[in-house]
């Protein structure tokens, strides 16, 4: 509900002479719960401008209103593959390096990324893994597989991420391929996995799944590993495991699509949100990693939390790659798995 009465008022500070308001816009469009309170009125405070902000919940359904829509937004936040793939269709303008000061907080691991190797379209805003959420009490013993998702002995407790990439590349993870593939046979047997699971499966959500693992609704849950960082501070009987198969690692960036109308106060917001203080402030309330130092400094211990900030060597960890004209491959597959399970 918040998220539509907050879309609802923005479209009307906009019809309505944007509230009576002359302060230069900043039309941020983010993910869901993935930035801190107080954090938007600080810069309006310090800039002058105003911010006017949305969110989204999946990086197709971001795409889709930025390339369908006549919406205009000068920040967005995608995620790697979706970077990639708004590069390759010209949906991104480069971003002035040289306003961003404080890019120089960015780990250098964190920069030189597959899908923007020469960092002019992105900065990193967050990274995480993707993993299985399990409720200590509900299940025999700690799940070590991504075969706990398909465990029939979990029926009605398990909680599977209505998203497209993630749910069929863990399936592909599970099956021994890449999260990358577009082999035809790997693509139809993790279709058949996904429908084979389903009368196993309690919901299909995304945001949603906070709320229902903190509150014991299911045993296991395929999560984002911030969003596991926050029920665990919610939820003592919560812990987070990546599978022996491998997983993904993701990364979120702040972009400019390239139908900004003020650009100038979008590199100003992405340099704000590149300060130490307010990078720690974020990754503390989102659960979520951060790329900088100074801010998993200035974070005490939950700037070294294993859930959050696990040893990446110990995993087979992929980014998830554009698929160019191959991505209409897995929007096919996607329809026929959700309209054979019903989601």
């Amino acid at each position: 509900m918040k998220k539509i009465v907050l879309a609802l008022s923005a479209v009307l500070c906009l019809l309505f002479s944007s509230c009576g308001d002359d302060r230069p816009v900043v039309k941020v469009y983010n993910w869901g719960d993935y930035i801190a309170p107080g954090v938007i009125d600080q810069f309006e405070e310090e800039s002058g401008m105003r911010v006017i902000y949305e969110m989204f919940e999946t990086n197709e359904d971001m795409y889709t209103k930025i390339k369908n829509s006549n919406n205009s937004y000068d920040v967005i936040i995608p995620s790697d593959y979706m970077i990639e793939r708004m590069i390759a269709e010209n949906l991104l303008s480069e971003i002035d390096m040289s306003k961003i000061t404080n890019y120089n907080n960015i780990d250098a691991e964190y920069k030189n990324l597959s899908f923007d190797k020469d960092n002019k379209f992105s900065v990193p805003y967050t990274w995480g893994t993707v993993g299985i959420l399990y409720n200590k009490t509900m299940v025999d013993e700690a799940p070590t597989s991504w075969g706990a998702l398909w465990d029939e002995k979990y029926k009605d407790n398990i909680i599977m991420m209505n998203s497209q990439r993630d749910a069929i590349g863990i399936t592909l993870k599970y099956l021994g391929h890449s999260l990358n593939t577009t082999d035809a046979a790997a693509l139809q047997a993790a279709k058949q996995k996904l429908i084979d699971q389903s009368p196993l499966v309690l919901t299909w959500v995304v945001d949603e799944v906070k709320d229902k693992m903190i509150g014991g609704e299911a045993a296991l849950a395929l999560v984002y590993a911030g969003d596991a960082v926050y029920c665990k501070g919610e939820n003592p009987d919560l812990e987070y495991v990546i599978p022996s198969e491998g997983s993904n690692i993701f990364f979120d960036s702040m972009c400019i699509p390239s139908s900004c109308e003020n650009k100038d106060g979008a590199e100003q917001f992405i340099n704000f949100m590149c300060r130490a203080d307010i990078a720690a402030k974020n990754a503390e309330y989102i659960g979520y990693s951060s790329p900088s130092t100074p801010a998993r400094e200035l974070m005490g211990e939950a700037g070294k939390d294993p859930t959050a900030y696990p040893d990446i060597t110990k995993y087979d960890l992929e980014i998830f790659s554009s698929l160019g004209d191959k991505t209409k491959i897995y929007d096919e597959l996607w329809t026929e798995i959700k309209t054979s399970i019903g989601v």
